[in-house]
């Protein structure tokens, strides 16, 4: 296997897309038929815009001239904290390894080039969201489970109309 790790720029935005609505369709058990068309305008114009501000690094895999894994990594702000006093923050996602080419470390080797070009940048808290399939990697890795996280999604389903 002669595999090539590249950092992604904007010229590889179509693979980047399609990559993440593969990958919110496995997550999220999506059949093809479920129209994915706005969050793909909107992830095309994500990766346009981060790639070229640099809050954005992804990085692809290749098998010679094929496609076999990708994963990123957004860089953010957020209020300075007692853990982390400079408030800069990393979140790894769009984690993925064409099936035939899983268990063969394509995925770690990638989450550690994500958390390598993180600690780069002089961030300290790194988080992501596990799939029950990723989860082992990123364990093995050494991200542990957070406690005191929330999140809301809108609409509320309690809330008044």
């Amino acid at each position: 296997m002669g595999l090539i790790y590249k950092e992604a720029t904007v010229k590889d935005i179509d693979i980047l897309t399609e990559t993440r609505i593969e990958v919110l369709r496995a997550a999220n058990k999506l059949s093809d038929h479920v129209d994915m068309s706005e969050v793909k305008k909107q992830s095309y114009e994500y990766y346009k815009r981060a790639l070229s501000d640099n809050t954005h690094i992804a990085y692809l895999v290749f098998d010679n001239d094929i496609f076999v894994g990708a994963g990123g990594v957004s860089f953010f702000q957020v209020m300075p904290t007692y853990q982390n006093p400079s408030g800069k923050k990393a979140y790894i996602m769009n984690m993925y390894t064409r099936p035939e080419y899983r268990r063969k470390g394509i995925a770690y080797k990638t989450l550690d080039m994500l958390v390598r070009a993180s600690k780069d940048r002089g961030i300290t808290v790194i988080s992501l969201e596990a799939t029950d399939m990723g989860r082992g990697l990123y364990e093995k890795y050494g991200f542990q489970k957070m406690n005191h996280e929330m999140e809301l999604l809108y609409p509320l389903v309690h809330e008044k109309t």
